[in-house]
């Protein structure tokens, strides 16, 4: 069965950290380019992180530059977003997303929530 599972989602303090995983289950990962989005509410769904390419080339939406980096571990077909200084604003759920190179096929996770609030 074909899917991708967020975990790590919490509520943490202004200036804390977390890390979200994807695992993916009956596809391999670097096969697709793989992202973040993050959805507020009354927001549109954003792209927050990307992981594109053979050369892992990652791109990242500017109000987390230097603040959260996307990665992935091939053995355990997971990735990964390690968010750091976290801020209020970044208070939303955030799904993980892989798409085709080739094609128009894509796939959602479920969403985790992140919370950020003294």
């Amino acid at each position: 069965h074909v899917q991708l599972e967020e975990s790590g989602g919490d509520l943490v303090q202004p200036g804390g950290s977390l890390r979200l995983s994807c695992a993916a289950s009956d596809l391999t990962l670097s096969n697709y380019a793989q992202s973040w989005h993050r959805q507020a509410p009354g927001k549109e769904r954003e792209l927050v992180a990307e992981l594109t390419g053979t050369d892992n080339k990652t791109n990242y939406a500017d109000s987390v530059k230097g603040r959260f980096s996307i990665s992935r571990d091939n053995a355990k077909n997971t990735l990964y977003l390690q968010m750091s200084s976290l801020k209020p604003e970044d208070t939303a759920v955030y799904y993980c997303k892989i798409e085709s190179y080739y094609t128009t096929y894509h796939l959602w996770g479920q969403g985790t929530q992140v919370t950020v609030s003294s």
